[in-house]
């Protein structure tokens, strides 16, 4: 009979949040160099040495891959011949860890759980409760794997009920593309089959948890059915050209996880969740001799990756930038702000469309016409940080409001993570706006081009208050231009007919 403390539990879910938050796994920056070395798309490339160096800075500083420090996600198994020391349940333990981890002042971690989800949507301020699947199993040990998901990747999964005689290869090719690209590519695919809804769900978000290893599978040939699905969905996604962050490439996933469970006969349960560029998960196991802590990797394992944006990027001043100017910027220009933005998301939003129909218009402070707004919400510095990690959030999210708040504060431009759907082109190309894109999971990066942070609207909202920044060189892609041409939709049809063309070349 193995003893578990409760501290036990406690510090080692702590500890491995925040390892977490700061160190991508080995395999997945092996994967990512890997398809850097590869890619011929030159978007795609700059995208993933943004990813690969905003990685080894976080390493380095131990602050988070992303601002969206996500939803935690644990399953433990408890052996039966366990007994605890302790005065909370099991979940009140993690979810103790998890508080600790996310207001841990060194390394403080956005808070992002709302309660009253179809109501209220309070914060709950320590990113508490997560999500827990608890397991008993024979054996006399407790096996914990911890994982924090993005609400970008995680707003992505698919779910269906096919026929037992379809197939589940032409779903995910049919699937992936009405994805977009908010999950971050390049990633991994988790795919449940099987069970009932539920199960596959759940199957597939734990089999996110497994290391990358589809060069080994490759290697070896595959021995199952699931195992060659791995294989099949793998090229077909990657032919479809989408691409890192959706511009255009060879690589959109990195591997194809499946698990899957037997089903009832008339039924074929998939699930199919991404994990995007800030893959985070963690593995420790309790055998009552103590907490489990994580063994910090060598920064060796990081590749030594430079990116530069080259002499023809275009500078601007978004003091001095006008309607005229942004008129001659080109889809897929890289440009660099400086000066002075507004941020603000989906609660922002949806706050200043009740103000105008109210008829009382913006709070003081805030006079969007002929600025720029980033759709972001950072994460809280620490030391003598300006602003945390402070990457982009997903823009399609804030597509319903765009019309309104390019018509009533004459904004000029909107910056945020990938693509925007039609609604939002249309009001773009009617109003003669602009759309830039920043490289998701590069939050740390990103957050060094912010000179200067403050709250100037909705500071109740926490992150999702209306700051402004000051920035200075900060990189970003002209991803819809005034005259309504998506890179997001341009750079993968051009790719996917190259990988097509070079198919039929070889065959």
């Amino acid at each position: 009979m193995t003893t578990i403390r409760q501290d036990d539990l406690i510090d080692s879910v702590a500890d491995a949040l925040q390892f977490i938050s700061y160190y991508h796994p080995k395999d997945f920056i092996q994967a990512v160099h890997e398809a850097y070395l590869r890619e011929e798309s030159q978007a795609a490339k700059d995208a993933m040495a943004q990813i690969l160096i905003n990685s080894r800075m976080c390493a380095e500083g131990h602050r988070p891959i992303c601002q969206d420090t996500g939803i935690v996600t644990v399953f433990i198994k408890i052996g039966m011949d366990v007994q605890w020391d302790a005065e909370l349940s099991v979940s009140e333990m993690i979810n103790e860890g998890v508080r600790r981890a996310y207001t841990h002042p060194d390394n403080v971690l956005r808070a992002s759980i709302l309660d009253d989800p179809a109501g209220a949507r309070k914060n709950t301020r320590d990113n508490t409760p997560a999500v827990i699947h608890m397991e008993v199993v024979q054996g006399d040990t407790v096996d914990v794997t911890v994982a924090a998901k993005g609400g970008g990747s995680e707003n992505k999964s698919k779910m269906v009920m096919l026929n037992p005689s379809d197939s589940i290869v032409d779903w995910v090719v049919k699937t992936v593309p009405t994805m977009g690209a908010g999950w971050c590519p390049p990633g991994m695919l988790g795919i449940g089959i099987g069970g009932t809804a539920e199960k596959a769900a759940v199957l597939a978000k734990e089999s996110l948890m497994d290391p990358i290893d589809i060069h080994e599978l490759r290697e070896r040939g595959p021995q199952t059915r699931a195992e060659e699905l791995r294989i099949e969905i793998m090229d077909a996604v990657n032919k479809l050209g989408i691409g890192a962050q959706g511009l255009g490439g060879l690589t959109t996933v990195l591997d194809v996880k499946i698990k899957d469970y037997p089903t009832h006969a008339a039924s074929l349960p998939i699930a199919m969740i991404p994990n995007c560029a800030a893959t985070r998960h963690a593995h420790f196991v309790l055998d009552g001799s103590g907490a489990a802590k994580q063994q910090p990797p060598s920064l060796d394992d990081w590749p030594d990756i430079t990116w530069d944006v080259g002499p023809s990027a275009r500078r601007v001043d978004l003091d001095t930038v006008t309607a005229d100017d942004i008129q001659s910027w080109q889809p897929g220009e890289t440009v660099l702000l400086s000066g002075k933005m507004l941020t603000g998301r989906d609660a922002a939003h949806k706050r200043i469309q009740e103000l105008f129909d109210s008829g009382e218009g913006l709070p003081e402070g805030v006079d969007l016409r002929g600025r720029f707004i980033y759709y972001v919400g950072p994460v809280d510095a620490v030391r003598d940080e300006v602003v945390g990690p402070a990457g982009p959030t997903t823009s399609t999210r804030m597509d319903k409001f765009t019309g309104m708040i390019l018509e009533k504060t004459g904004l000029l431009g909107m910056i945020g993570k990938a693509e925007r759907g039609q609604v939002a082109i249309d009001a773009i190309k009617k109003h003669k706006a602009v759309y830039l894109m920043a490289v998701g999971g590069a939050a740390y990066l990103v957050s060094k081009a912010i000179t200067q942070s403050r709250v100037v609207a909705f500071p109740e909202m926490g992150m999702e208050a209306i700051y402004e920044f000051e920035v200075k060189d900060m990189p970003v892609t002209v991803a819809v231009d005034s005259r309504g041409e998506s890179v997001h939709q341009t750079g993968p049809q051009q790719w996917a007919a190259k990988i097509e063309e070079r198919a039929v070349t070889v065959q």
